[in-house]
């Protein structure tokens, strides 16, 4: 299932350590210093890699891993309802997708296989993460270490049966 045309980007299915690391996920509006993010022109699930890409009209592309994806969702289940409200996603090395589906003609909502579908990856959400991906990656990192956490998932993920 795959619309590659800018209005209608739908899926085919094959840190900062300072006071202010959490602003990252909670302003999504300064990703191109106040100018509106780009709609992606194709959106691509690479199913065997775990791997959303997003191709862009000026020929940028990235590839964003369900995993990361997945522990940066924009839901209130993950974020919270404000600063400190957070909950640190653990265990999510091995997540998929389930779905992909549009939402408007501003977001899409991701389907997790472990069952997390809320949250709306609006086009400028989406090309944050993409250009902020790996100092969110790492501060990702610096939470889990501290917390004494891991990406494992407790038990044996299905998938690898």
């Amino acid at each position: 299932m795959s619309h590659d045309t800018p209005k209608d980007a739908a899926a085919s299915h094959d840190a900062d350590t300072s006071g202010q690391q959490r602003d990252y996920r909670l302003n999504e509006r300064h990703a191109r210093n106040g100018e509106e993010a780009p709609v992606p022109t194709r959106v691509h699930y690479h199913k065997s890699e775990r791997e959303l890409e997003l191709g862009y009209a000026d020929g940028q592309s990235f590839r964003l891993s369900t995993e990361f994806l997945r522990v940066m969702s924009p839901s209130a289940e993950v974020r919270g309802h404000g600063v400190g409200q957070e909950t640190l996603q653990v265990g999510m090395r091995y997540v998929g997708l389930a779905n992909i589906t549009q939402s408007g003609r501003y977001a899409l909502k991701l389907h997790f296989d472990d069952g997390h579908d809320s949250g709306l990856y609006t086009w400028e959400y989406l090309w944050e993460l993409a250009n902020r991906r790996d100092a969110m990656w790492a501060y990702y990192l610096r939470q889990l270490e501290e917390a004494g956490a891991s990406r494992e998932p407790l038990g044996i993920p299905l998938n690898q049966l």
